[in-house]
């Protein structure tokens, strides 16, 4: 008869195996044991396991169970790893692409943009039988120019100035938008909301909005730009 050491030496054929040190190279191999890690571990628990007291069909199963379990969260680790990645790359090209961008935001400052013209937006809460839109410069309050948009139907109505003055253009000065909306004898003074030039981004640690730093308006929310060209 064969003898064997340790709690199987009375039993013949049967093989020792030294599960302790099994553990110890597995782990000196990698310190985060994995499915194949696992299994080698199983493995070696059942051919080692007293035959006169086998392991429990439940004890087994609940072993599978917990490592399924720990498996699954993995994949989901994984997953929510790349999404994050992915997101974070999104949003720096997102950013990239906005710089230089001219964004619509209310206010009635504004300049000439890349194509040399001046555009912008008046939301008319109701019809009007005319609209104007005087340019005038920012410091002599001068009217440098003026646009009559006649009759218009209520909503949002663009307006634009394409043939801005090369010093202007060339000197990127700034001029003051002024919109009036007349209807019979009456004439009141609207709101507008003019394109400016997005000149940097700021990208938050914790994952929150983006915020722009617009041109004469300072730091915006990215979420308050309803518009860009």
């Amino acid at each position: 008869m064969t003898t064997v050491s340790g709690a199987y030496s009375n039993i013949a054929g049967v093989r020792e195996y030294d599960t302790e040190s099994l553990k110890s190279t597995v782990a000196a191999n990698n310190k985060d044991l994995g499915q194949q890690d696992f299994l080698t571990l199983m493995t070696a628990q059942l051919q080692n396991q007293d035959p006169f007291s086998p392991m429990e069909n439940g004890d087994f199963l609940a072993q599978m169970a917990q490592f399924s379990s720990v498996a699954g969260l993995d994949k989901i680790n994984e997953t929510l790893t790349s999404m994050s990645s992915e997101m974070t790359n999104g949003r720096i090209a997102t950013a990239s692409s906005l710089l230089g961008q001219s964004v619509l935001v209310p206010g009635n400052l504004a300049r000439p943009d890349s194509n040399g013209e001046i555009h912008g937006v008046v939301d008319l809460e109701t019809s009007a039988d005319n609209v104007t839109v005087t340019f005038m410069d920012t410091v002599t309050g001068a009217i440098l120019n003026k646009e009559q948009l006649g009759g218009q139907r209520a909503g949002l109505v663009g307006f634009d100035w394409t043939d801005v003055p090369d010093n202007i253009v060339n000197n990127h000065s700034s001029v003051r938008v002024s919109v009036e909306v007349t209807n019979g004898e009456e004439t009141k003074v609207m709101g507008a909301s003019v394109y400016a030039r997005v000149t940097g981004v700021q990208m938050p640690t914790d994952g929150g909005d983006m915020t722009l730093n617009i041109e004469d308006y300072g730091q915006r929310n990215y979420l308050e730009i309803s518009a860009l060209r």
